[in-house]
């Protein structure tokens, strides 16, 4: 994987933006205030999550963005500070660097593990736009019940200049998804990966979860 992780680095990824990406993005572009910090849901699935940073996080818009209509479909009822796009990921954060629309916090929860080893492109830590993610900043959240993609995940962003920063279990007390409740009542050990992208990666140092995450 170190061998995609670099490789992607060095050479930017140009891949054509869908259309419908774009013409979910000039949404997001109508509703954000750029006086209040944004939360990036990537992923959001039925947008559960969502609505729970947003009670979470009252002070700030929260985005959530997940590419299927059939999911977002079922989205709960959210107020004015919450916006769910269809999108693919991959052209949402391109689309928020161009903009430069940089999150306070970035939650990638219970992302498609795709755990065949064949499968190790598909996952974010060897995408292509993985640079991008790391250059929109925040605080980066990424969730698993799979040890191993957060292992990767971590070491993917050591390769990027950022600090290395610890992968631990958690309880679920209050589930941010319908996965991590799912997970939990079945017993699966959660794993959480927080850490600022934002600071010096010389300084080293290991970002402290945030209040109410």
């Amino acid at each position: 994987m170190a061998g995609l992780v670099l490789r992607h680095r060095r050479h930017r990824w140009a891949a054509p933006i869908h259309a419908g990406s774009r013409a979910a993005f000039d949404e997001v572009l109508r509703w954000r205030d750029p006086s209040r910090p944004l939360i990036l849901d990537s992923g959001c699935g039925t947008g559960a999550s969502t609505a729970l940073l947003a009670r979470r996080h009252p002070d700030a818009q929260v985005l959530g963005i997940d590419r299927s209509a059939h999911r977002l479909a079922r989205a709960p009822r959210t107020g004015a500070a919450v916006l769910l796009a269809r999108a693919r990921l991959e052209d949402a954060w391109r689309l928020l660097l161009e903009a430069r629309l940089r999150p306070a916090r970035h939650y990638l929860l219970y992302p498609n593990p795709s755990p065949k080893p064949g499968q190790v492109g598909r996952r974010w830590p060897a995408h292509p736009v993985f640079p991008t993610l790391v250059a929109l900043g925040g605080v980066l959240t990424v969730r698993s019940n799979w040890r191993i993609y957060l292992d990767e995940c971590a070491h993917a962003l050591s390769l990027h200049g950022r600090a290395a920063a610890p992968v631990v279990s958690f309880e679920a007390d209050a589930p941010l998804t319908p996965f991590e409740r799912k997970y939990a009542a079945s017993g699966h050990t959660l794993y959480d990966l927080t850490l600022s992208l934002d600071l010096d990666p010389l300084e080293n140092p290991h970002a402290q979860p945030y209040p109410g995450s």
